[in-house]
């Protein structure tokens, strides 16, 4: 199951709890799930009350996990656990359009300075790092793996939440918003690439992590690559 199965499997749920008389009122097209804290956590328990339900929060919430699973957590959010993380850096690596919008959705950073300090660099040299792991690695002859079962680090983890968040970002249509979500993606990358190599390094022979992790390198690519195209500029592979 990936997010998007994660956010529908809710949105059944409260439909489901719905028609059975458990809740009341219009039924959402969509969880809101985000990444904290190594899970995702949707707040639509929350939302649901304030629109004027016979029921708290936390009872709403409830009334979800048991349908759903998940733990009820704070005043009434659904907290759920991240789906398989290499099956969902497979998914984001193969599906071209991952996390892209529909249509240009509003400008990007300036160029300068080519520093840490500038979000815009950040994102952009991101991209180039993730591009740069699939050159190198096919100087070496290197392939990417089955990531099933090894992406386990908490770097990786993160990266892959946060990744995950961007089609309902983009759906959002909140340009400001998406670009800082696209800051914390390639900040999340930049962790993995200093903390979880995708390549040898010196004398160590290549190994099934070092498959699974290029295809996470692949995934923070495409990722990254339609964040910057949805705010209207063509990603460069070199700085």
């Amino acid at each position: 199951m990936n997010p998007a199965d994660l956010d529908q499997a809710v949105v059944a749920a409260v439909r489901a709890a719905t028609a059975a008389g458990e809740l009341s009122g219009e039924v959402p097209a969509h969880a809101a799930l985000r990444w904290a804290e190594g899970s995702f956590v949707s707040p639509l328990p929350l939302r649901l009350a304030a629109r004027g339900g016979d029921l708290p929060p936390r009872q709403v919430a409830e009334v979800i996990a048991r349908r759903v699973g998940g733990e009820v957590v704070g005043p009434g959010f659904l907290r759920l656990e991240m789906p398989e993380p290499g099956a969902l850096a497979k998914r984001i690596a193969e599906a071209g359009d991952f996390g892209k919008g529909a249509a240009v959705m509003g400008s990007t950073w300036p160029d300068r300075p080519r520093t840490f300090d500038n979000p815009g660099f950040r994102v952009r040299f991101a991209y180039a790092r993730a591009a740069a792991v699939w050159r190198r690695a096919g100087a070496l002859g290197l392939a990417p793996g089955a990531p099933e079962g090894w992406l386990g680090a908490a770097e990786e983890r993160r990266l892959l939440g946060l990744m995950a968040e961007l089609p309902g970002r983009a759906a959002g249509r909140d340009a400001a918003g998406y670009r800082r979500h696209l800051v914390r993606v390639a900040d999340a990358y930049h962790d993995v690439y200093e903390r979880c190599p995708a390549l040898p390094r010196g004398d160590e022979p290549p190994n099934p992590r070092h498959g699974a992790r290029l295809t996470l390198a692949e995934a923070a690519r495409v990722a990254l690559n339609n964040g910057l195209r949805t705010l209207g500029e063509t990603p460069e592979e070199r700085l």
